[in-house]
């Protein structure tokens, strides 16, 4: 079989991360109990229960923030050739939220980035506006990094994450989580296995967590460490179960981001099945899947994720994610 393209996992990244969003889609915030009893198990794209507090209403395939953000981040990479003006990505995604606000959705901006542009808002400098942003917005939109940065040498590479997180997420916590998430992508597109991309994922995080303001929890790295071994050799039932209940699937980045990573082990690197059990999860299920979706698609490739799925993911959506990958990888 032949090795896909580096191309070939850009997209791979870039669409698995939709997959892994839109298949969350329907079950975010909702516990594992609510999601038995609305939808059963969820093995593919399904309509949203109209009770939803956050996709109340949106149909089967749609993506989330999660997408959008990622293709804002990576559309703000290409026309910096490769840098993001912290003040313009503020203004991006105040300018995003309104545009959500205007069709009438329920997904507007987390609570880190809320409070971060409201700050910017009042004249807050950028590099003061994240210092308590510590939930997963920064790293559900850092796909684009990975892909358009080689994760070596890494400290060059942390301050192309940082421009990507710092106006929002400017905390030892966010940061590395951000970080783990564009290492393990931009080695799997470099062609790294899977294993390689968590072990670049573990030591970005431990040394993203030598950046932006002090924050107190859990270690990323560690969580990630640890949470990557916990399923081993286990059902997966009680896999799902270990996940929920003692990796956490909130929003906080030192939960999402290693349960992500747990799911990964689980499903063995296989995109579609590690963002179907996303889904399943409870919590914030879009993200989780988004993560776990982009770094399986970034070593497995597009040609690795269903054909059928990617076109409901284009068609429901009008999403075309080629041109902005190539963009992105050229500028590696």
């Amino acid at each position: 079989m032949t090795a896909p393209s580096q191309l070939d996992r850009a997209l791979g990244a870039s669409y698995g991360l939709a997959l892994g969003d839109a298949l969350g889609m329907p079950t975010q915030s909702m516990s594992r109990e609510q999601v038995r009893r609305v939808y059963g198990t969820i093995s593919g794209f399904r309509d949203s229960a109209p009770d939803n507090p956050i996709s109340a209403g949106m149909a089967a395939g749609s993506v989330t923030d999660d997408t959008e953000q990622a293709v804002l981040v990576g559309r703000l990479l290409v026309e910096g050739l490769g840098r993001i003006d912290p003040l313009r990505l503020a203004r991006e995604l105040l300018d995003w939220e309104k545009e959500m606000k205007a069709k009438g959705s329920l997904d507007l901006l987390g609570p880190s980035t809320k409070a971060a542009l409201d700050a910017v808002a009042r004249g807050v400098p950028p590099a003061e506006a994240g210092r308590f942003g510590t939930t997963n917005g920064a790293a559900m939109r850092v796909t684009p990094v990975g892909v358009a940065f080689p994760a070596e040498p890494l400290e060059p590479f942390l301050d192309r994450v940082v421009e990507s997180c710092q106006v929002t997420h400017d905390t030892t916590i966010g940061i590395a989580g951000a970080a783990a998430v564009a290492a393990a992508v931009s080695t799997g597109v470099a062609g790294g296995t899977l294993d390689e991309a968590v072990r670049a994922a573990v030591a970005a995080a431990r040394a993203g967590a030598r950046r932006g303001h002090w924050i107190a929890g859990a270690d990323v790295a560690a969580r990630i460490e640890w949470a990557w071994q916990l399923v081993g050799g286990q059902s997966e039932e009680r896999s799902l179960e270990l996940i929920s209940t003692l990796v956490g699937t909130s929003v906080a980045t030192q939960e999402s981001v290693p349960a992500a990573f747990a799911v990964l082990a689980l499903a063995e690197g296989d995109p579609w099945r590690a963002a179907v059990l996303a889904a399943n999860l409870g919590g914030d299920t879009d993200t989780i899947g988004a993560v776990a979706g982009a770094i399986a698609g970034s070593v497995a490739g597009l040609s690795a994720l269903p054909t059928d799925a990617v076109r409901t993911l284009r068609d429901v959506n009008s999403l075309d994610l080629e041109p902005l990958t190539a963009r992105l990888i050229a500028l590696r």
